[in-house]
């Protein structure tokens, strides 16, 4: 494939996902800072679309659903690459390894986890981070497993599109490693920058980590198993926390 036509397809696709993302988050924080102070403003990731519970489930299932369509646009493309394998194990998005990539998984959620936390804490304190509000208030039984389902399409779509694709492509297109993960990790904090500016700075970290992890084994699945524990923890972590201690 041609240059030229690797890079509109890659233009293509993250115009479709989280390029796409990265652009209304840019807007988003321009907004918030119009408004006021940004400490002041506060970020809602997973509303309540609809006060009707079956219309509210439906809409989040079809958002969780077609916001993985780019995810399979990415491993078709992929696939059409000749003389290379199947865009699963090219990504090291497979089932061959469970258990190191779960242990792997795990290990990078920790190392990734605390220092995001002090990241948020501070950020808050500087007011440069929005008010993270993580789940609805008052949420009810069914709200959980949607929140899990969430968290699952986050990093499947961020870790496979972000990372595994886009350094695979800018590989072909003979970027260097520190250039694709500057790229990677930049593309991520950018789209985080609706939470303010201290949680698109440590989303841009996190991208460093995880790319040049990619670029060291090869393998994505660790790091969607990472970032689905990260999500898990703070979305249902914060939903039980807040309904125990009254803090909505």
């Amino acid at each position: 494939m041609s240059p030229r036509r690797l890079r509109a397809e890659i233009w293509i696709v993250l115009g479709l996902s989280l390029g796409q993302s990265a652009v209304y988050a840019v807007v988003s924080l321009l907004a918030k800072l119009a408004r006021g102070p940004l400490g002041e403003s506060t970020a809602t990731l997973n509303p309540r679309r609809s006060e009707m519970p079956w219309h509210d489930i439906t809409l989040q299932l079809l958002s969780i659903g077609f916001a993985l369509v780019p995810v399979a646009l990415a491993l078709f493309l992929l696939a059409a690459d000749p003389g290379h394998p199947s865009p699963w194990r090219r990504l090291g998005f497979d089932g061959s390894r469970p258990i190191r990539d779960m242990a792997w998984g795990a290990a990078l959620a920790a190392v990734i986890g605390l220092p995001g936390l002090g990241v948020y804490a501070v950020g808050r304190e500087l007011g440069i981070t929005a008010d993270i509000v993580l789940s609805p208030a008052g949420a009810p039984w069914w709200t959980y497993p949607l929140l899990i389902l969430a968290a699952a399409q986050n990093a499947v779509l961020e870790e496979v599109v972000v990372v595994g694709y886009l350094m695979t492509r800018l590989g072909q297109l003979g970027w260097s490693v520190p250039a694709m993960i500057a790229v990677s990790a930049l593309l991520r904090g950018t789209y985080h920058l609706y939470q303010g500016f201290g949680q698109g700075l440590g989303n841009a970290i996190m991208g460093v980590v995880f790319g040049y992890w990619y670029h060291r084994t090869g393998r994505v699945m660790p790091l969607v198993i990472a970032h689905t524990i990260l999500d898990i923890v703070a979305f249902v972590g914060y939903a039980l926390l807040a309904e125990t201690l009254g803090l909505r």
